[in-house]
């Protein structure tokens, strides 16, 4: 990956005054969306349906119950979110011994960007090591890894594997060399900003966590609509989602652009993380909702920190952007299955939580491919259904783009709106292809 742009920084801060206008415009928002939706007629179809006693009651009453608790879900977790505060920074004085681990597979110059925001960043150096990792690269990524350890000496290990492994073998590599009390992965397509490694280890002040994911940025976002799109949707899905999984210490998956581990935790399920099959294949791909999923079976904690952030290449093409959702759709697959039984170990308050959490979120897709049946049926009865469903993706979307702007303050929030529909059209068949083919092994990179 040879991408040139150079990485915003991503502001944490705002005056509270407007932070609170936009808490406001959230609710009232929220209100005149749900009232407008039903003037306006868009719930006719369903009225008529149960009205006359159709068939399609099988249907429409079920999904009117998941929308009613989906509802109180999302006024629950805005309820979090707004409550929601970064840990402290670990200070520069009494910062832990850190391991920085980069796995890399032909990343080309970008793993080199990567290397040296770690190696640049704030600090200690005598508490730091970057072990930077080339999986078997076929192009030039090695050359770039050793001119970044060269240029930083004795803070940059370089490791070569001599073919493809995998990036959960060239993470545990890493995990196996590792001298830090506490590990961080960084994708190597990815940079940090200056302060994130004091961010990132601060909340393991708390002896029960042991895991942080941090807040992921988009890179590129300069490079076409896609990455645009991505950027809005990984700010909702990391300072919206997972600052409330925070809150009842259940980060679901701390990605693998940027999160950290307590190390001793590591070194207990690193062989049975290494050595994970599913469906008679061993497991390359979904290695950091795997390893947060080990974690979390131990009985601690895996928060979020909003402060600790990374920015990472994303796909531009139509074609790049399908390979990293499958990649992710097949992962989700086999790690919730997994999940449903560690469940059962968290905290009686948390468990709650996540049981409410995942059985409204993980029936989207029959409702959701079930309501796309109704909709043809709907369609064909009266076509002004397609418009009704446009107009009540618009409303929905320009919501959910309230808490966009709440934390970012861009009208960048618009490609939000946009990427709704996208995905609603051409995305739609990403998960049940996914679900038939879990044995893939690939890593399914751009």
């Amino acid at each position: 990956m040879q991408e040139q742009v150079a990485a915003p920084v991503v502001s944490n801060h705002s005056h509270p005054v407007i932070r609170w206008i936009i808490r406001i415009a959230i609710i009232i928002g929220l209100l005149i969306t749900l009232y407008s939706s039903i003037i306006v007629g868009i719930f006719d179809p369903i009225y008529y349906s149960i009205r006359s006693a159709q068939w399609t009651q099988v249907i429409v009453r079920p999904s009117l119950l998941w929308i009613m608790m989906g509802f109180l879900l999302l006024v629950f977790r805005t309820a979090l979110w707004f409550v929601y505060k970064p840990f402290p920074s670990a200070s520069y004085e009494q910062a832990p011994v850190l391991t920085v681990i980069i796995p890399a597979y032909n990343e080309g110059a970008m793993v080199r960007k990567s290397i040296d925001s770690v190696a640049r960043a704030k600090y200690p150096h005598e508490k730091l090591e970057i072990l930077a990792i080339d999986d078997g690269s076929t192009d030039d990524t090695w050359q770039y890894i050793q001119q970044a350890a060269e240029e930083h000496g004795a803070l940059v290990t370089a490791v070569r594997f001599t073919k493809n492994q995998g990036k959960r073998a060239a993470l545990a590599e890493g995990f196996r060399r590792a001298r830090g009390e506490f590990v961080v992965t960084i994708d190597s397509d990815s940079v940090i900003e200056e302060d994130t490694l004091l961010a990132v280890v601060g909340p393991f002040s708390n002896p029960r966590i042991g895991a942080v994911a941090g807040k992921v940025a988009v890179y590129n976002r300069q490079k076409g609509l896609i990455p645009r799109m991505l950027h809005v949707r990984f700010i909702l899905s990391f300072d919206f989602l997972r600052a409330t999984q925070s809150a009842y210490g259940t980060v679901y998956c701390c990605p693998g652009a940027l999160s950290a581990y307590r190390m001793s935790v590591v070194r207990e399920v690193m062989d049975k993380w290494l050595e994970q099959t599913f469906l008679g294949t061993k497991c390359t791909y979904g290695e950091d909702r795997a390893l947060t999923n080990m974690i979390l079976a131990k009985q601690l904690n895996a928060v979020y920190q909003r402060t600790a952030v990374v920015h990472t290449i994303v796909p531009w093409t139509y074609k790049q952007l399908c390979k990293m959702y499958l990649r992710w759709d097949r992962s989700y697959i086999r790690e919730e299955i997994i999940f449903a039984k560690i469940v059962w170990k968290r905290p009686l308050v948390y468990r709650i939580i996540a049981i409410w959490d995942k059985t409204i979120t993980n029936l989207r897709f029959p409702v959701g491919y079930a309501s796309l049946v109704l909709l043809v049926y709907f369609t064909y009865q009266d076509p002004t259904t397609i418009l009704r469903l446009l107009y009540a993706m618009g409303c929905i979307s320009f919501f959910n783009m309230l808490y966009y702007l709440h934390s970012e303050h861009s009208w960048d929030f618009v490609f939000g709106i946009v990427y709704a529909y996208f995905s609603f059209f051409t995305l739609f068949w990403l998960f049940p292809y996914a679900a038939m083919t879990l044995r893939s092994r690939s890593w399914m990179t751009r």
